[in-house]
């Protein structure tokens, strides 16, 4: 038989009572019938509809179109949910804190926005702050809060430490730091050290430069100097009653302002200076450079300032205390021995240093010493107030002379700029020249 084949007309199908007919009714509420679908065949339903239509019995479609309505809905259990794992409910306590801030930051703004806003209102009325003009209560105590941490006193403070004592510690602090510096830049200065001038006076009669005051400085004594990185500086006479070119300077201006002095050699001291009378017309010496070199010693003496003379400044010293000289060695002393000849600086004697003596010291292990000798006068009496600090190893007379009364005051008979340094028979005398410098240093406050 075939499948294509269709029922028999006299077999109703399932549905034949419900589809054969619809039935209307006038019943008011009642929905007109509409007229039945045609019936679908079979082999054309959806797969679901057919299965649908095959299992639905007319009670449980009844009972679906029940559940439909809105009564059944509200009817229906709620579902209970299962108990939170431990992620989920540390998820929903971040979702709650973040909750909880969001509102804490919205209230913070809202009451910023409101404050904003009575601010603006406060300045466009002009109306001040409230409490603004009242005057101010000094009376009523107001103690810092419980909760307020009690001030310590500083470590570097003392326990009777008060704001004075304090602001005066303060004070000799910067005092000292200013005076440090000060020092600091006058230590590290380079030494001033000035010379007296020689003095050529002008001849009667001569014209150009013999007919002239010259006053000059012998180049081998500011070399000597020198050699230890020291400036040196001449200091002309100064005029009192200048005709040509009056100044107010003064020779003690020079010794305010330079380290230390140094007497160069050259002519006799005159008898006139330590009150004698000329022996011999040749020997008149030179008063006015006496004069000259007299002021400058005692103001360098009474600055402090350390002196330095050489053969001629080692005369002047012992006579500006008060000390007398030999004119003439050969005619006073003939016992003595040759103190200066035609050779110049090439004649020498030798020198003792006596024990105890500031020489003794400077040339330590040395008890004699060869020096040149450039000399006709020499010291006679010893001025007040100077020691004797080296004589003539063959006749005794006097060498070198010390003021004990001064840093340093010292003058020597030889001359030590013709020495070479280190040179292997006369004494080197750069300790002479070293002390002298280190006192100029030492004093130059």
């Amino acid at each position: 038989m075939s499948e294509n084949t269709p029922p028999s007309a006299g077999r109703p199908g399932p549905d034949s009572s419900s589809s054969s007919a619809s039935v209307s009714t006038d019943s008011p509420g009642t929905p007109a019938a509409t007229p039945a679908a045609p019936a679908t065949p079979p082999s054309e339903a959806p797969p679901q509809l057919a299965a649908g239509a095959i299992d639905e019995t007319p009670a449980v479609a009844a009972s679906r179109a029940a559940s439909d309505t809105l009564e059944s809905a509200t009817a229906v259990e709620p579902v209970q949910p299962s108990a939170p794992t431990s992620s989920e409910a540390q998820a929903a306590q971040a979702r709650v804190s973040a909750a909880k801030d969001t509102a804490a930051q919205e209230q913070a703004a809202q009451a910023a926005y409101a404050e904003k806003g009575a601010a603006d209102a406060t300045a466009a009325t002009g109306a001040p702050p409230p409490g603004f003009g009242a005057p101010p209560d000094f009376d009523t105590p107001r103690p810092p809060p419980a909760s307020a941490v009690a001030q310590t006193q500083p470590a570097y403070l003392r326990q009777n430490d008060s704001a004075w004592s304090v602001l005066g510690r303060t004070i000799a602090a910067r005092a000292r730091q200013l005076f440090d510096r000060a020092g600091q830049r006058i230590t590290q200065r380079t030494l001033r050290i000035g010379v007296s001038a020689r003095i050529f006076h002008p001849e009667p009669g001569a014209r150009g430069l013999r007919g002239k005051t010259l006053q000059y400085l012998e180049e081998s004594v500011a070399h000597w100097v020198m050699s230890r990185d020291v400036m040196v500086f001449m200091i002309p006479t100064v005029g009192h009653q200048g005709m040509l070119h009056p100044s107010n300077i003064r020779l003690r201006d020079y010794a305010k302002h330079l380290d230390g002095l140094l007497l160069q050699g050259g002519a006799d001291v005159s008898p006139q200076t330590y009150a004698a009378s000329d022996m011999r017309a040749e020997w008149p010496g030179d008063r006015v450079r006496d004069m000259y070199e007299l002021e400058l010693l005692y103001e360098f003496v009474e600055s402090g300032k350390p002196v330095l003379g050489i053969c001629r400044g080692c005369q002047l010293i012992n006579v500006a205390f008060g000390g007398t000289l030999y004119q003439d060695i050969a005619t006073e002393v003939p016992t003595a021995g040759i103190h200066v000849s035609e050779f110049y600086d090439q004649h020498r004697h030798s020198v003792r240093f006596p024990d105890g003596s500031t020489l003794a010291s400077m040339f330590p292990g040395r008890r004699e010493a060869v020096v040149n000798s450039i000399h006709h006068q020499a010291v006679k009496t010893l001025g007040r107030d100077l020691n004797v600090e080296a004589v003539s190893a063959g006749d005794g007379l006097i060498e070198a002379v010390r003021y004990r009364r001064a840093p340093f005051v010292v003058g020597v008979q030889w001359h030590p700029e013709f020495h070479r340094a280190g040179g292997p028979e006369l004494l080197d005398c750069t300790p002479l020249l070293d002390t002298f410098l280190r006192a100029a240093r030492e004093t130059r406050f």
